[in-house]
């Protein structure tokens, strides 16, 4: 199934809204508000977020998933023709060949690499502080009760919002794995209606429908949950090198034409049992069907409620091909975003140790 319209129109289309007709009447969500999403449970001065339940005792546990001693690397290959969403791209050039030398009598050369790309929004992504919010009548409101308009928000860094805060603290937790293709017995499909069945739309009751069927415990306090819907093989992490280019662009279309994943009463739920982390092996974690809704009509209302209401930060495009083939469903996961000063977010490698 295929959306409308390209993401690249439709998107700039949703973005535009509210900053192209200043002179409009902009339509506010003042629930940040009236809901009071502010202070955290971590209180006033928390940048960090649901990064903060991790405690030692945890971590300890945790370290009782490993078995086998077996490294899983969670993230996808950073190239210049792997899908991306709108316009986002990624351009890494070279220059020099070598870039510098020779220097000395053994004559030592090097080379450096220009990158020029969305560090925090490309490939195997995650989403920090200050990747969204939602407009109130008291301005752009983000996570815990902060606005664009705040003192140190520029074009140059995003201040107290950025991910260098969550970067200092670092997870290592419960990684669980939610494997919806072997529950749904192939490969989800991109949701086609708002209904809570919809075999694209990942539930409440599906998690725990999965966690039994895995037979591990119970999704709890501090817990990295992620799901593996099988969409994120589009973009194959061992054999996209192999495709040629009007195959990558056919897959390119398709990866990007929306997502299985979770839905908002599957949201709600991992929101409810305090977990620190979420992500999949797609392109925005959460269900995406016509007109970017999932479980209901809002675009992206997962990430609102996970992120800017909760603080939960995600990962998205991430590789579960070790972990689905070994079928490992829970393990010792560690990984910290890059502290970029006032990211957005950031790209990176997490493990899965089991």
């Amino acid at each position: 199934m295929k959306l409308a319209m390209p993401l690249s129109v439709t998107l700039a289309g949703l973005l535009a809204l509210g900053l192209a007709a200043p002179a409009q009447a902009q339509a506010v969500n003042d629930a940040p508000l009236t809901e009071n999403w502010a202070p955290s449970e971590w209180g006033p001065e928390d940048k960090a977020g649901a990064i903060n339940r991790i405690t030692p005792e945890m971590v300890l546990k945790a370290t009782g998933l490993v078995k086998q001693g077996k490294v899983a690397t969670l993230g996808k290959v950073y190239q210049q023709d792997a899908p991306a969403f709108g316009s986002r791209g990624w351009r890494m050039t070279i220059p020099g060949l070598p870039t510098g030398g020779p220097f000395g009598a053994k004559q030592l050369v090097y080379n450096d690499e220009y990158l020029s790309t969305e560090i925090g929004q490309i490939g195997t992504q995650f989403d920090g502080p200050a990747h969204i919010g939602v407009i109130t009548s008291k301005g752009m409101y983000f996570y815990n009760g902060r606005y664009l308009s705040d003192a140190g928000v520029s074009s140059y860094g995003m201040g107290d919002l950025g991910v260098e805060h969550v970067g200092e603290k670092g997870y290592v937790c419960r990684g669980v794995l939610l494997d919806a293709v072997a529950y749904n017995g192939g490969q989800l499909p991109i949701p086609i209606s708002r209904k809570k069945a919809d075999p694209g739309i990942v539930s409440d009751a599906d998690i725990e429908a999965i966690v039994k069927r895995q037979g591990i415990d119970p999704i709890g306090e501090g817990d990295c949950v992620f799901l593996y819907t099988g969409h994120g093989d589009i973009w194959h992490p061992t054999e996209w090198d192999t495709y040629s280019a009007e195959e990558k662009t056919k897959r390119i279309a398709e990866f990007n034409s929306g997502a299985p994943g979770f839905g908002t009463s599957g949201c709600n739920y991992l929101a409810d049992r305090k977990i620190a982390l979420w992500g999949a092996d797609t392109w925005p974690s959460e269900a995406v069907g016509p007109g970017f809704g999932g479980e209901t009509d809002q675009p992206f209302e997962c990430h609102i409620l996970m992120m800017t209401k909760n603080g939960i930060w995600n990962i998205e495009n991430m590789n579960f091909s070790q972990l689905v083939a070994d079928k490992v469903y829970e393990f010792l996961f560690a990984w910290s975003p890059l502290k970029v000063k006032g990211g957005t977010g950031s790209p990176g490698n997490p493990i899965a140790i089991y």
